[in-house]
């Protein structure tokens, strides 16, 4: 089973949340809509700003896990190198 790492923004550098699932566009329309409970629901992060895919969730944690030791500059500076406006793409997910 395929694993997506993916963060979510309130804003263009603000408030980032960073998880990991095997249904991507599943997941980010729950983060969207405000349907789970706990951080990026109170933090409103329902921008999806950044993916990865990995072959495995096994693999996909394990790069969550890491992401998250990161700096925030440093997670800053990912977002930017692949989305430097901070785009929503939730709308490039093939549904």
């Amino acid at each position: 089973m395929a694993g997506w790492v993916y963060i979510m923004a309130n804003r263009m550098r603000g408030t980032l949340y960073i998880g990991v699932t095997s249904d991507l566009p599943r997941r980010a329309y729950e983060h969207r809509e405000g349907l789970t409970p706990g951080f990026a629901s109170r933090h409103g992060c329902r921008r999806l700003v950044w993916t990865e895919e990995f072959p495995t969730i096994t693999e996909a944690i394990s790069r969550e896990k890491s992401l998250k030791k990161w700096t925030r500059a440093w997670k800053l500076a990912l977002v930017e190198r692949d989305n430097p406006h901070w785009t929503d793409l939730f709308d490039t997910l093939n549904m």
